[in-house]
């Protein structure tokens, strides 16, 4: 997952209270951080090292496996947090490279949507691998103007009806979308977990993308690419997150978007923290700063993206008049229960079996798929 071109100043810095409660002086300390580059912004570092004596030091990745590999250099040591979405926690956390965190350190904790409290991408066994902190869903974006009737269904991008102007992301995760659309139109398959496919169903989902691929004029690596695409013509129905549309949209561009109905897959971002840090004060004071109303609506906002925190969303139309409706903060629990966040495939299908496609099966198909 390549994030990097998300950064869009659409916000003013703007200034940070008083520390919230939890968030208290420390004795001082570096957290070397892998991140999403957006994720570590002067807006709410600069308030939080002041604030607690503790300093952050980020190391920017480009894409999930970029995070896993980083996480795992010089033994594991090197870096103390890591700002992981769904297709990377999995790994870290079967890969023993981050360590279990207690939630009730995190005084924010209990004003987080009740579906990000213990989602299966960070928590195992009942043990909370991190906390989570902003998400999206991938949704279906299409041009009003050339795409008629408006699309209800992901069938959209399997038609040959736009041949040609269709795009979805360059992700191995993409699979996951296929599986969902078959989840739900081919029952026969009995596939009831996107990311738990075993052989006869993770073929089947390949062989739908391979009839997919004569269709594609591009996969898509960063949004900008997506908006360009939008912008010139050259697609006009597409696998999109909400910062594309609300782009477009920004640009005059006649798109929206839609979850259809057969659901979404979706990303949730997570910071975990390493299972060799020796800056744990201050990793649990940065989780904590991290959480609170304020500073995940000025990140929000800042990057485009969704907080789990439900009191965030009066603070982003604080910030910016709208934004809470506009990034969905405020929608209803029927709104996520239609999203199936990321998770890393693993061999474990969660009914007892080992037969799943683990995520090695899943990137190397969709190098193949692409050629």
């Amino acid at each position: 997952m390549n994030r990097r071109v998300m950064l869009v100043a659409v916000a003013a810095a703007v200034g940070l209270s008083f520390p919230a409660a939890g968030v208290t002086r420390a004795n001082g300390g570096t957290l070397n951080m892998i991140a999403w580059e957006g994720y570590t912004q002067p807006q709410w570092v600069n308030p939080f090292e002041k604030q607690t004596g503790c300093k952050v030091v980020p190391k920017y990745a480009g894409s999930s496996d970029e995070m896993v590999t980083l996480m795992r250099s010089g033994g594991g040591s090197q870096y103390d947090m890591v700002s992981a979405s769904g297709d990377a926690s999995l790994r870290l956390i079967y890969g023993h490279d981050v360590q279990p965190v207690d939630p009730s350190k995190i005084p924010d904790f209990k004003n987080f949507n009740k579906a990000f409290q213990s989602p299966p991408n960070n928590t195992v066994g009942g043990k909370h691998y991190g906390i989570s902190l902003q998400w999206g869903p991938n949704t279906l974006l299409y041009n009003t103007q050339k795409v008629t009737p408006a699309p209800t269904s992901w069938s959209a991008i399997y038609s040959s009806k736009y041949a040609g102007k269709i795009t979805v992301p360059d992700n191995p995760i993409q699979i996951a979308d296929a599986a969902l659309y078959l989840m739900k139109t081919q029952p026969s398959l009995g596939i009831k977990d996107p990311y738990e496919l075993n052989q006869s169903q993770f073929d089947a989902t390949i062989s739908l993308l391979k009839k997919q691929k004569s269709l594609i004029k591009k996969y898509w690596a960063l949004a900008s690419d997506e908006i360009d695409l939008f912008k010139n013509g050259d697609a006009v129905i597409g696998a999109s997150w909400p910062y594309q549309t609300n782009t477009l949209i920004a640009d005059k561009a006649p798109v929206k978007d839609l979850i259809p109905k057969e659901g979404a897959t979706g990303w949730l971002d997570t910071w975990m923290v390493s299972a060799h840090t020796k800056n744990l004060d201050c990793a649990y004071k940065w989780l904590a700063w991290i959480s609170t109303p304020k500073v995940q609506a000025e990140q929000a906002i800042y990057f485009g993206e969704t907080p789990v925190n439900s009191k965030a969303c009066a603070w982003m139309d604080k910030l910016s008049k709208g934004s809470c409706e506009q990034y969905h903060a405020n929608a209803p629990l029927a709104y996520f229960k239609q999203i199936y966040f990321w998770k890393t495939p693993i061999a474990d299908c969660g009914n007892g079996q080992k037969n799943c496609m683990d995520y090695t099966k899943w990137q190397q198909a969709w190098t193949q798929l692409k050629g």
